[in-house]
């Protein structure tokens, strides 16, 4: 039998390495309503898809160990490089719900059809075994390529979100992949999903532009259920830039900015591709 745990103080922990989590912390704030929210900027060490391995693991036990102790009562590593470093050490360590992130290969692989897969995300986590597991487990008949897109986060950290500076790096990148051999176009990092609309327009109109965000908070809403907890809170959100509480007014406003913006960026990538954001059906 599951006995409901009302929690009046503790909060639900979002972690990531810049503002790319805003992103999950946006969707959270959708679906959970009635949580209040803590989120871990880790502005002084941004960014993690560059550094190494060891790097990585020890950014996201301090930021762990910071959150845990506010407290929180289940926390997201809202960041696909942190969670293929050291998600699996954060859960040996605290008994909390811990979810992380993974690029969204499983639904890509499954409904793709015969087209290639392109996965892209930062180069640790394109590097990393947890990432190569996922594909070897899910891509048998071998149509996953995967592609580095660095710049997108340092764009994103810059506050550089225009056309006239993102198109033609990603055109760049692109430039030796055959993209009418591609169905789908996975982003595997939180700090791309700005970018969602110039994909939208870079690309094919056949290729279908994922990501690994709903899932994630499904995963958390579904895992809190399971246990019992019944947050009674009114979506306050406490932002902290590596441990430092964001105060300033200007600050704050940008941070919560960043939500709304990608509110409107949410909205309008579903209007040009014509389909509902509710149901995932053509208008």
């Amino acid at each position: 039998m599951r006995n409901d745990v009302e929690v009046e103080i503790m909060s639900i922990g979002i972690f990531d390495s810049g503002i790319g989590g805003i992103t999950v912390l946006h969707d959270a704030l959708k679906l959970i309503p009635n949580a209040d929210y803590l989120y871990y900027a880790d502005t002084d060490n941004v960014p993690y898809g560059t550094k190494s391995k060891k790097e990585v693991r020890q950014f996201m036990l301090d930021a762990a160990a910071f959150l845990i102790e506010k407290p929180v009562a289940a926390l997201v590593v809202a960041c696909n490089t942190a969670t293929s470093a050291a998600i699996d050490d954060l859960r040996r360590l605290y008994s909390i719900p811990i979810i992380g992130m993974e690029p969204a290969v499983k639904p890509a692989v499954k409904h793709n059809g015969s087209k290639r897969i392109l996965v892209t995300a930062t180069p640790l986590a394109l590097k990393e075994e947890k990432l190569k597991n996922l594909i070897l487990k899910f891509d048998n008949a071998h149509m996953v390529d995967l592609l580095p897109l660095p710049g997108l986060v340092h764009f994103a950290e810059d506050f550089v979100f225009g056309e006239e500076t993102v198109l033609p790096y990603l055109h760049e990148q692109l430039r030796n992949y055959d993209l009418d051999k591609y169905g789908t176009v996975v982003l595997g990092c939180t700090h791309y999903l700005y970018y969602k609309r110039i994909f939208n327009k870079l690309l094919p109109s056949h290729i279908h532009i994922i990501d690994g965000n709903a899932g994630t908070v499904r995963n958390l809403k579904r895992t809190i259920e399971e246990i019992g907890l019944a947050f009674s809170g009114t979506g306050k959100i406490t932002f902290y830039a590596s441990g430092r509480e964001v105060t300033d007014p200007e600050t704050r406003a940008r941070y919560l900015g960043f939500i709304s913006a990608f509110d409107e960026i949410s909205k309008g990538f579903f209007e040009d591709r014509g389909i509902s954001e509710e149901t995932g059906l053509a208008l």
